[in-house]
């Protein structure tokens, strides 16, 4: 396609993303300006068709950095109605037998009730659609729709971002539709756009970000919202567990939280570290729903939504620099989500209220932009989240190392003294622990019953998923052949598995011949092809602005 004239807008600060940490830096960017009356510009851009679309969590909400950005949030209507009530933990033995485990034995940064600070079991997505109306109300501009595609960076600082054009057709060529992006021009530029942002997987490598850390882990979260009969229902119910049916060597836990409005959300998360190729994370979610502890919950409701999503677990040991000059890095684009606590969503937020003042401060002292704001370093790794991250630096990479159990007990007896044992790394990428095949038998799921498990597609239609088919493919393969001619023979071909969506098929040609078929339309976002393709073939970009899942209440 031809060089094309772009219109431009200028701001003062630029966020990409309206998830947590975007939304709060944008409200405490204005909080300042308006108490020191200084007229200031903020522009937030989503991907998403709306605030919220995109986001996918657990959730039990710690309100932490939430009651620091607004001490009345209960006033202001904040989504938090529902406070964690009960908490239980459960090893799963096998497909009938589990193990309570006592409090006591629980490590203390996941227990979600008593102490000072009651937590909340909430929708991340319509916590983000409130802190997107507390933002509009303090003067941000949000632009939902509009999916930033590449950082500007001029003599190496970055200077804003361009929005992806609008109308181009799968053969590269503008249709009668065609809208070229913007460029949005900032003297700041915050990334916010949550686990593996692809922008922010280009700052980390172009600016080396990521010296001298160990490589970012992930695990893929997979999440339903249920309705649930009334005399099943507990609000504030908690209930955490391992096990079954993820093997010794497959690190990975499951949540089940009652919310209001007689709703349960269930997911698992499962490491990205995973060796066996045969395993596909959707089938072993599917299967383990119908456990007893959980199905007992979930029987006789009705599923009503379904998601998934990458998460960045990897913590203190694989948080990248956040700064460079024109801009930072803040929330899980960074990795600032504590697996111990398997929470994300108050670390995220304090990122951004640090990036807030950070950014203010110096605009506020006539700074024109383009420099490395160490002052936010300072003040982030002075912080109450970063502290916390520092706590549990080892927590992840010892249950690698050691298992479920043997981490877990490392964990334990670290927690209790205090964060005295000797920190615990892993250096393996995620997508390196992979083995092959012929290594493993093939695994044969159950086929999913229609009341507690559900195949792909029908959970894909569950999440609103839409992408408008007359666009160039976002799934980027480096290599076309690669996955017929290496990855088919080594490793069965994994993305078919490991894709909760169904993107990815190999399917025969009419001369019987394999063939590598990407379903793009179907994709949910989740970045799990770009993390765990062996040859790191796959690199995943932002389609037109709009598509990809509707999320509610998720």
């Amino acid at each position: 396609m031809e060089q094309v004239e772009r219109d431009s807008m200028e701001f003062d600060v630029v966020i990409v993303g309206a998830g947590p940490s975007g939304l709060a830096a944008a409200c405490r960017l204005m909080q300042q300006a308006n108490e020191a009356e200084q007229e200031l510009t903020v522009c937030v851009v989503e991907k998403g068709s709306e605030v919220g679309a995109h986001i996918l969590s657990g959730a039990v909400f710690e309100p932490r950095a939430l009651a620091e950005l607004f001490p009345d949030w209960e006033e202001r209507g904040a989504p938090l109605t529902t406070p964690a009530t009960r908490d239980e933990v459960y090893l799963l033995k096998d497909a009938e037998k589990a193990q309570k485990l006592p409090n006591a034995l629980v490590p203390k940064s996941m227990h979600n009730t008593g102490g000072d600070m009651p937590r909340y079991v909430i929708s991340a997505g319509n916590l983000c659609r409130w802190l997107a109306e507390q933002a509009e109300g303090l003067g941000v501009e949000i632009f939902p729709g509009f999916a930033a595609q590449e950082a500007i960076v001029e003599e190496g600082v970055v200077k804003g971002i361009l929005i992806g054009d609008m109308g181009v057709g799968a053969d590269g060529e503008p249709k009668d539709s065609y809208m070229p992006g913007m460029e949005l021009r900032a003297k700041y530029t915050l990334f916010a756009e949550g686990a593996r942002g692809h922008i922010g997987k280009r700052l980390i490598a172009d600016y080396d970000l990521a010296e001298g850390r160990d490589p970012q882990h992930y695990g893929i979260g997979l999440k339903e919202l249920w309705d649930i009969p009334a005399e099943k229902h507990e609000p504030g119910l908690v209930v955490h567990g391992s096990g079954w049916p993820l093997d010794s060597k497959t690190h990975g836990g499951w949540f089940l939280y009652h919310g209001d409005n007689q709703q349960v959300m269930v997911g698992l998360i499962m490491d990205l570290s995973y060796q066996n190729p045969w395993l596909s994370p959707f089938d072993e979610f599917q299967r383990m729903k119908h456990h007893p502890v959980l199905a007992k919950h979930l029987e006789g409701g009705k599923r009503v939504a379904y998601g998934a999503r990458a998460i960045v677990k990897g913590g203190l040991n694989c948080l990248p620099k956040m700064t460079f000059p024109g801009g930072l890095l803040i929330g899980c684009d960074a990795g600032t989500l504590n697996f111990a606590k398997i929470k994300g969503l108050h670390t995220a937020m304090k990122s951004g209220l640090v990036a807030g003042e950070a950014v203010f401060e110096a605009i506020a002292a006539g700074d024109e932009g383009g420099q490395e704001l160490t002052a936010f370093t300072e003040k982030w790794e002075a912080s109450w989240a970063w502290a916390e991250l520092k706590e549990s630096a080892s927590f992840g990479p010892a249950i690698h190392k050691y298992g479920t159990i043997g981490g877990g007990a490392y964990n334990f007896a670290n927690q209790l003294l205090g964060g005295k044992l000797p920190n615990v790394h892993d250096t393996t990428p995620d997508h390196a622990a992979l083995k092959p095949a012929a290594e493993f038998e093939k695994i044969d799921y159950p086929k999913p019953d229609g009341k507690l498990s559900f195949d792909k597609l029908s959970s894909v239609f569950l999440s609103n998923t839409n992408h408008e088919e007359d666009q160039p493919c976002h799934l980027k393969l480096a290599d076309p052949e690669l996955p017929i001619r290496d990855n088919l023979p080594e490793y069965a071909e994994p993305a078919s598995r490991y894709c909760p969506a169904g993107v990815y098929e190999v399917v025969e040609d009419d001369d019987g011949k394999p063939r590598f078929q990407i379903n793009f339309q179907n994709c949910v976002h989740c970045k799990t092809c770009d993390i765990k393709d062996p040859a790191q073939n796959i690199t995943w970009v932002a389609p037109e602005g709009g598509g990809g899942p509707n999320y509610p209440n998720m």
